[in-house]
């Protein structure tokens, strides 16, 4: 009896929704070899008359990632996935780190150096002429995944985006991922001064943040309320819970590996209450004699010396290329008459800048002494946008960047006046990037939707973006976890909270276009990709 071909199918959804079909034809199983299928009375084969078993595959679909890669050349093919035969190979010797930390979480060997073969990940460092440091390719043909970067920082974005792809059983897809970030600097701020975070806290932070492509990580560890990091040069200001050294050493070579630079902020003149307490005589007090809560008295040398010492101390400890000078909310330049109110400031000033001095000179002095303090370890300054002062005798620093995050305070300027100047600002606007603890004042919690939906690195205060014009001056953006009223969330119900909003921020971030998704459809993808 004459027996047609048997059809199998089989398919498999992945990213690119590849579906895989199989056919194949039955043998023949008679006596003396005989076939159930005679050769056609034409004379050619049975092989010959009917195609070779063969597998076609559907055109693939780029990766699903947070963020979403910015290019995706499709290709037909299985893709790949992690097997227990597969390895993680090097070209060269530099990516050994790399290797290693992603042969470890997709459970594959690590082999070193090496030539690849089937189903082995192969990392390698090109020449990358044109591209940005922190660009990659990604490439899947043949069941072997190729990442390629000018540096180990774009080999290391590559590696997260295989990791997320394959996450869940998933499959990442045949073709080629060509990928960059539209900003340099993607940070998450962490006030652990106001509310001490124990180190597993953090650097559980750190995995998520480098996961998600971040790569700054800002510590806020002096305000009021406590000093945080241990101190040699003056341990008489620490606070019970605080960090050691070692510690700090721990997160920070953790967030090197992660190539997340680790940026600290001793905020002053204003926010220094914990090294007012050892130290009452540097406190600023009004014409009256009340004290001024958090202010040094910026005319006292004392007080410029004590942080100059910290910011000494610490240049090593934090080895990063950014320090946070702070220099907000300075409490002599929040009242409408600085002058009258702060007389011994006032006299300093025009001491220090002839009779048309004003204390705003004094305090942009100030700020610019501290940044003559950092730049001798190599560290580029910045500070916020309410330490800059319109007017004057005393100029900020050209070099100093502004961290952009308000505009109420007293003689608000608009970002754009900024932009003008030619000043770098990074977007930490406090409409959609701050995560308030307690909800004090007019904060609300930030929703990951909110801004997803409305915010982009353009939109620096309230909810109007600044002219496109400007794009190139705005370097990044950060989300600041902000502990005003720091017993009214755990460290999990912060982690919690901060999970979405981390997500959408990194993805406005990192890809410049229109989200491609709804929030839903993003939300679903956030879970299915860790």
């Amino acid at each position: 009896m004459k027996r047609g071909p048997v059809v199998a199918a089989g398919g498999a959804v992945v990213a690119g929704a590849v579906v895989l079909a199989v056919a194949f034809w039955p043998g023949g199983d008679g006596e003396g070899g005989g076939s159930a299928n005679p050769p056609p009375s034409d004379g050619k084969s049975a092989s010959s008359a009917s195609p070779s078993p063969e597998r076609s595959y559907a055109l693939s679909k780029a990766p699903e990632t947070i963020p979403a890669v910015r290019e995706h050349t499709a290709a037909r093919g299985p893709g790949w996935r992690p097997a227990d035969s597969g390895r993680v190979v090097v070209r060269d010797g530099d990516l050994a780190d790399e290797g290693r930390l992603l042969a470890g979480e997709l459970k594959l060997k690590y082999a070193g150096e090496g030539a690849a073969r089937q189903g082995d990940v192969e990392l390698a460092l090109t020449s990358g002429e044109g591209a940005g440091p922190e660009s990659y390719t990604l490439s899947v043909k043949n069941r072997r995944v190729r990442i390629e970067a000018p540096t180990d920082t774009g080999v290391f974005y590559g590696t997260r985006t295989l990791k997320q792809e394959v996450r869940g059983e998933r499959t990442a897809p045949e073709g080629v991922v060509r990928d960059r970030p539209a900003k340099e600097r993607r940070g998450f701020m962490l006030d652990i001064a106001r509310k001490h975070f124990d180190v597993g806290w953090i650097e559980d932070r750190v995995r998520e943040l480098g996961d998600l492509k971040f790569n700054e990580l800002g510590l806020h560890f002096s305000d009021d309320q406590a000093f945080r990091v241990e101190s040699d040069s003056h341990p008489e200001i620490v606070s019970a819970d605080h960090l050691t050294k070692a510690q700090v050493r721990g997160i920070v070579k953790l967030a090197e590996s992660r190539h997340i630079t680790v940026v600290p902020e001793i905020d002053s003149p204003g926010h220094l209450g914990a090294v007012i307490r050892q130290h009452p005589s540097l406190q600023l007090r009004d014409a009256r004699g009340i004290a001024t809560r958090g202010a040094v008295d910026i005319s006292e040398p004392g007080a410029a010396e004590i942080v100059d010492d910290l910011l000494e101390e610490y240049a090593e400890l934090f080895p990063g290329a950014h320090w946070h000078l702070g220099a907000d909310e300075y409490r002599a330049l929040t009242v409408r008459d600085p002058e009258g109110s702060y007389p011994r400031l006032a006299a300093a000033a025009r001491e220090e800048y002839g009779p048309d001095g004003r204390v705003q000179d004094l305090t942009t002095g100030w700020l610019n002494d501290r940044a003559d303090t950092v730049r001798p370890f190599d560290k580029k300054p910045l500070a916020w946008n309410d330490g800059f002062f319109r007017g004057g005798t005393e100029q900020a620093a050209d070099d100093l960047e502004v961290a952009y995050w308000t505009g109420k305070e007293i003689g608000a300027r608009e970002p754009v006046e900024y932009l003008r100047a030619g000043r770098k600002l990074l977007n930490y606007n406090d409409e959609y990037l701050y995560y308030v603890l307690g909800q004090p004042n007019t904060f609300r919690y930030p929703t990951g939707q909110r801004i997803y939906e409305s915010w982009t690195p353009l939109v620096l205060r309230g909810t109007r973006p600044v002219d496109r014009k400007y794009d190139d001056q705005i370097l990044g953006g950060t989300f600041a976890v902000w502990c005003d009223l720091a017993g009214s969330q755990t460290q999990e119900q912060v982690a919690r909270g901060i999970r979405m909003p981390l997500r959408a921020t990194v993805q406005k971030l990192w890809d410049p276009r229109d989200p491609g998704r709804s929030w839903a459809d993003f939300v679903k993808l956030a879970d299915e990709t860790g």
